[in-house]
């Protein structure tokens, strides 16, 4: 450790501007293994992590710093997805510049913060694909079930804790496929679909049925639904946008950035022929 005195702070490659022209994937390449672990070996350790006390998870981000130099991997991904039921997400749309990278001590010395968030998205790459992360399959299984209005991010993660604990659990959301604003919200630049999906087939195979195109006060009263769970999580997201405030903002023709964010990525969607958020099934 303690290489930044060293190492300068390096970020993914771009990818080529032309093969970028003819896509809207992702812009920047993932770390290859030794350029992870090099920016990682940059982390100083401090004594008190100040990256930790402004992460909303309070992820432990030095310890998986620590194991990524050493090429300790499988156990990052376990120290990782400790307190992180995404970690590939946050690695790719956390604002960690005004984050954990904006509070790490190196960087406030003028060394260079340490890359936390691209270190992060490849270690939960890498468990993907050595097939570290399996399906969960509780010690015991629960009579309980659980109910869940909403498929975002905050349900996806209540579903995975849910059923780690044995409950049954059933997701419902209004949309053709789970993910929320992960799926309508983001564009593929800085998201591609296939990583929220992954998680949602990971999901399905771990026992949690989702029920898409379901809507509250259409297809069920909430009354009805509480009659066929023990319990229910309302895990609605965020979909209202916020008005303009400035004059004009409220005149014809001004269409909320949200709105536009879903019709895009749901024609795309569309496109893509893909069901509900399930790429591997091709459903």
């Amino acid at each position: 450790m303690l290489k930044f005195i060293s190492r300068e702070r390096e970020t993914p490659a771009k990818r080529d501007p032309g093969a970028r022209a003819r896509d809207f994937g992702e812009i920047y390449k993932a770390f290859a293994k030794d350029r992870a672990a090099a920016q990682a070996s940059r982390c100083s350790q401090c004594g008190v992590p100040f990256c930790v006390d402004h992460c909303p998870l309070g992820n432990d981000i030095p310890d998986w710093l620590k194991l990524v130099a050493e090429d300790r991997l499988e156990e990052a991904y376990a120290v990782s997805s400790a307190t992180n039921n995404m970690p590939e997400v946050c690695g790719r749309i956390c604002p960690q510049d005004r984050l954990c990278e904006g509070s790490c001590v190196i960087e406030q010395s003028g060394h260079g913060t340490v890359t936390i968030g691209s270190v992060e998205q490849y270690i939960t790459e890498t468990a993907w694909e050595k097939g570290w992360i399996k399906p969960l399959r509780p010690a015991h299984e629960r009579t309980q079930s659980v109910g869940i209005i909403g498929a975002g991010p905050a349900g996806l993660a209540a579903a995975e804790e849910l059923r780690r604990d044995g409950f049954q659990v059933k997701v419902y959301d209004r949309h053709d496929r789970a993910g929320g604003l992960l799926i309508y919200g983001i564009p593929n630049f800085k998201l591609e679909k296939q990583v929220v999906t992954r998680r949602t087939d990971y999901l399905e195979d771990s026992g949690v049925e989702f029920a898409p195109n379901f809507e509250i006060g259409r297809d069920a009263t909430l009354n009805e639904l509480q009659a066929q769970h023990d319990a229910v999580l309302i895990a609605t997201g965020v979909y209202k946008a916020r008005d303009l405030v400035c004059p004009g903002g409220g005149n014809q023709g001004v269409i909320a950035a949200l709105d536009y964010l879903i019709a895009s990525n749901r024609k795309g969607l569309d496109a893509s022929g893909r069901g509900c958020g399930d790429a591997r099934r091709g459903r």
